[in-house]
């Protein structure tokens, strides 16, 4: 992306013929330079999809300038739109157990500024990674879940991200299964990575099992969380190859890879407002 400060568009609406040509007019007689912009119609639902990233000449924008003009298009269409400047970095609150693997990599590219965003607080049900979140300087906050206070302790978790204004929540190895109401306060908002190319072998010892069946592909899966466990619209997937020499050892490091790169992959993403929900898919418009 251009240093260049730039804005995104997003338009979800009944496809129909002429709704590229009207936005890219939009834009153009408002003298925006449209730096980038992709789009899909879904023939299966008649649902249309677009992003455009676009600069103002002028270097100045104005939110109810541009509602203004775009109105008229967007209620012709039928559109569900939404503008983005992408100085406005999002708040990622990433919730955590013990595995490490994911939430060093979402550090360091967020140390780097390989992911462009501000990261307000991490949550686990452990105090392991404390020590990890301290060294990033990043508050950390440990919230205990056991059978008896499972319900006190979302109630917590839901308190933190309201208090965090968390834009979206990463569950880097969350061992922990979210109550519906918790996943329907934050539809499309909640992205979770699994340690398997879904559907797969699910389980405590995905690897074991994977290794017993002779695998040949070792895989990960980021999606977005819902009230179904493990069935939310899928984001991205990873395989990476393997064969009969390595043992459950060897397969669950390179998964530990995978994961940490699918969910990095995935976060960023949505970062940059590339993934639409499409009923249980997504449309991700690289």
């Amino acid at each position: 992306m251009s240093d260049s400060h730039s804005f995104i568009l997003t338009v979800v609406c009944p496809d129909a013929v002429g709704i590229v040509a009207a936005v890219a007019g939009y834009l153009t007689a408002q003298e925006y330079f449209i730096e980038e912009s992709t789009h899909f119609g879904d023939p299966d639902t008649g649902t249309f999809f677009m992003r455009t990233r676009f600069i103002p000449r002028q270097q100045s924008f104005s939110r109810g300038t541009f509602a203004a003009g775009f109105d008229a298009i967007a209620s012709r269409f039928g559109m569900d739109w939404h503008v983005y400047d992408t100085r406005i970095l999002p708040r990622v609150l990433i919730m955590v157990s013990k595995y490490d693997h994911c939430l060093n990599d979402l550090l360091y590219r967020y140390r780097t500024g390989a992911l462009r965003m501000t990261i307000p607080a991490i949550v686990s049900n452990h105090m392991d990674l404390a020590g990890l979140a301290s060294w990033h300087k990043v508050p950390f906050f440990h919230v205990p879940v056991t059978p008896e206070n499972k319900a006190a302790a979302e109630a917590r978790l839901m308190e933190i991200a309201e208090d965090s204004r968390a834009d979206l929540i990463v569950l880097a190895r969350y061992m922990q299964i979210l109550s519906p109401g918790l996943c329907g306060k934050y539809p499309g908002r909640i992205i979770n990575i699994h340690h398997s190319f879904l559907p797969g072998f699910k389980g405590a010892k995905p690897y074991h099992e994977a290794h017993r069946r002779g695998v040949k592909l070792i895989g990960a899966t980021a999606h977005y969380v819902t009230a179904d466990l493990d069935e939310g619209p899928i984001i991205e997937q990873t395989v990476e190859r393997a064969d009969h020499t390595m043992s459950p050892d060897d397969l669950a490091a390179i998964g530990r890879d995978v994961e940490s790169l699918t969910l990095a992959r995935a976060v960023k993403l949505q970062l940059e407002h590339r993934v639409f929900v499409n009923g249980m898919k997504t449309v991700v418009l690289r």
